[in-house]
């Protein structure tokens, strides 16, 4: 009989000292080695690793109240607007928010120095912000203006919440056209010049659980550099198993997350704002998540190499904006890190959006959390769509 365990077990070998825990490049070995069944009954949980852009990411803050109080109707973070549609002084600021006086791409390409990545990076690390905040005036608010500087002590809550983060698969972004071009995949030069991508690979952590047998709602992660939970699925989450053209099944792709975490517990070196040129502003997240090995199947996908994963191709001068079918092709992430691909006949150099070497660093501090103690497995208390819920994503017509 294959090997059965249950997360309660894992949690019972973790607290006395004895748990086995592998990063997913680790156990890639560890199962060349020993072969799957073996593996399996040696490993109790694989650790993953992303590091990338996330832009559907931000920050739900409340600031306490001034004298007199003030029922915040605009706020703005370093003159970064934040929504504060919620109730008196709360507030959220998004990744992607820009400065009202930011000249856009009026200036083309636009540089986007500065956005709501940035006041999230520099509240985390402890850095000043400059708040400032209107209203009408109410009886109980009669306030109707406010302006202080703050830092993350300053404040009562600060809870990153992140709508759409991990995305399963990102597309290997090119360019067919004969301008160069500026995408959230970065900069992409004329006909074919270079390909980007942003996805671990054999580290990321929704291709080691493609079913989502182990993630659901309630997960306990690496949220940066604290600890975070798993939501719920992530906005955009259709996931789906992609296909060859003659049907062959290749890896996930669709799936995200949504997850939250106390920001006053996160690192700088983990929550980083970022800049695209030509396209905006967004904030470069660590997320990792932990595999319980609880049997031989959860283990085969863990063990998935980068020569098993897969991208699909995709033309971002035209298919993509215009939302054209079909790609390019695929090509695996082994072929992505060897630093050039063919397309259409071409040479093309590649380029990761994500870091691989921060990636693999947040698995092995996962490890290092479990091995220690430090991190338990949680139970899901919901599972998440899978492959096979049929879920499409809608469009606007």
């Amino acid at each position: 009989m294959g090997i059965e365990r249950t997360i309660k077990e894992i949690n019972e070998r973790i607290k006395s000292g004895k748990a086995v825990v592998l990063t997913a490049e680790e156990v890639i070995e560890k199962v060349k080695e020993k072969g799957i069944e073996a593996t399996a009954r040696e490993v109790d949980v694989v650790t993953t690793g992303t590091f990338g852009p996330m832009c559907s990411s931000g920050v739900f803050l409340n600031f306490g109240h001034s004298s007199p109080r003030i029922k915040m109707q605009k706020v703005w973070l370093n003159n970064v607007p934040a929504y504060t549609g919620v109730a008196a002084v709360d507030a959220y600021i998004g990744a992607t928010e820009l400065p009202e006086d930011d000249p856009l791409n009026s200036d083309y390409p636009g540089e986007f120095r500065y956005g709501g990545g940035h006041v999230i990076e520099d509240l985390v690390a402890r850095r000043p912000i400059r708040l400032k905040a209107t209203a009408y005036g109410t009886d109980c608010y009669p306030r109707k203006e406010f302006e202080t500087t703050i830092t993350l002590d300053d404040i009562n809550e600060a809870i990153l919440f992140n709508p759409r983060n991990c995305y399963q698969n990102y597309n290997c972004a090119v360019n067919l056209s004969d301008r160069t071009i500026y995408t959230y995949m970065g900069t992409l030069k004329p006909n074919l010049g270079n390909a980007n991508y942003s996805t671990s690979g054999q580290l990321s952590p929704l291709l080691k659980d493609p079913f989502f047998k182990t993630i659901g709602v309630g997960t306990r992660i690496f949220l940066g550099g604290g600890i975070g939970y798993v939501a719920w699925n992530g906005t955009q989450h259709f996931p789906s198993i992609l296909k060859d053209e003659n049907g062959n099944e290749l890896c996930a792709a669709g799936g995200t997350l949504a997850v939250i975490g106390d920001l006053k517990k996160m690192s700088p070196k983990w929550l980083v704002g970022t800049s695209f040129r030509g396209y905006g502003a967004t904030l470069t997240v660590g997320i990792g998540i932990p595999i319980p090995i609880l049997n031989e199947e959860i283990l085969y996908y863990a063990a998935k190499t980068d020569d098993e994963l897969f991208a699909p191709i995709v033309d971002y001068s035209d298919a993509y904006p215009n939302r054209k079918p079909g790609n390019l092709g695929y090509v695996s992430y082994a072929r992505l890190k060897s630093g050039k691909i063919n397309v259409l006949g071409k040479e093309v150099p590649t380029a990761p959006l994500s870091s691989y070497p921060k990636a693999r660093e947040i698995a092995y501090i996962l490890k290092e959390w479990i091995i220690k103690g430090d991190f338990l497995l949680s139970e899901p208390v919901e599972a998440l769509p899978n492959p096979h819920s049929g879920i499409k994503g809608k469009v606007l017509n």
